[in-house]
């Protein structure tokens, strides 16, 4: 099973959109893909049709202890289901203040997915901080993918994101590596998104080799800004159901086999 964080602290950056689709994706290519949504906001819940009011079974339950992943999630089409999650979600942090281990309950509970009944993929699309949430997400899968936005401002951020990582690798989780990065809102033809992805590929390429970011992919696939990606969560659909010959459909379409390809170095089919 290969487990997957798709994050980045800073909203707006394509981050659900992605988790979603390469979810579907995944699930349209013979995969059976188990997605968590880990945002209070639960924005990757309602793009695919599955809502959790308050007070409803959610991945909060779950974290609690009160049930497990297979009592939660919801199949929403052939080879995928959802974790919901919910507001309930946003008050976790005081709740679980003082527990010992909270940092790692995420972990034992993708644990217990192992078995005939696992599924290929784990994707969980993190919430929009570096709370305990995030690191939850991060202590129980080994690898990360880091959505970007290609401008400037987006590097900085970068360099957060990596010393999380980082930090969770030594303190929490040594398997974990941070192993793609997606361009997301790509302007193609404009000078400066160019530019932002040289300066990408240059600074993994002169990375210390012992980093956790030290084999990241710069992932070929660009997603370009597509408005129907954006009409395709309104209606509850993955890109693929709502307008499969659009481009954020050829572009996640592409994405989806990159990440295929990678399967060995995922490790799929091993024990997460």
């Amino acid at each position: 099973m290969r487990t997957i964080a798709v994050m980045n602290q800073k909203g707006g950056v394509g981050k659900t959109t992605t988790s979603v689709n390469l979810a579907a994706g995944l699930a349209a290519a013979g995969r059976r893909v188990c997605l968590i949504d880990l945002d209070p906001q639960a924005h990757a819940s309602l793009h695919l049709g599955v809502e959790a009011p308050p007070g409803t079974p959610s991945l909060h339950d779950v974290m609690l202890g009160h049930r497990s992943l297979s009592e939660i999630r919801r199949q929403v089409a052939p080879s995928l289901w959802v974790v919901p999650g919910n507001i309930d979600l946003a008050g976790l942090e005081q709740e679980l203040a003082g527990e010992v281990g909270r940092e790692t309950i995420l972990r034992g509970k993708i644990d217990e997915l192992q078995g005939s009944c696992a599924p290929d993929y784990c994707l969980i699309d993190c919430p929009p901080s570096l709370g305990v949430l995030t690191v939850n997400a991060l202590a129980g899968v080994r690898e990360v993918f880091i959505t970007l936005q290609p401008h400037f401002l987006a590097l900085q951020g970068l360099s957060k994101l990596l010393e999380t990582t980082a930090l969770v690798t030594r303190r929490l989780n040594r398997d974990l590596k941070v192993s793609g990065i997606v361009l997301c809102l790509f302007e193609t033809g404009t000078r400066l998104a160019a530019d932002i992805s040289d300066d990408l590929a240059a600074f993994f390429a002169a990375s210390d080799p012992h980093a956790p970011w030290a084999t990241a992919t710069l992932f070929e696939s660009r997603i370009r800004r597509n408005i129907r990606l954006a009409e395709a969560a309104g209606f509850g659909k993955s890109i693929f159901d709502y307008d499969p010959e659009c481009n954020g459909a050829v572009d996640y379409g592409r994405l989806v086999h990159e990440v295929i390809a990678g399967e060995s170095v995922g490790q799929l089919g091993q024990a997460a």
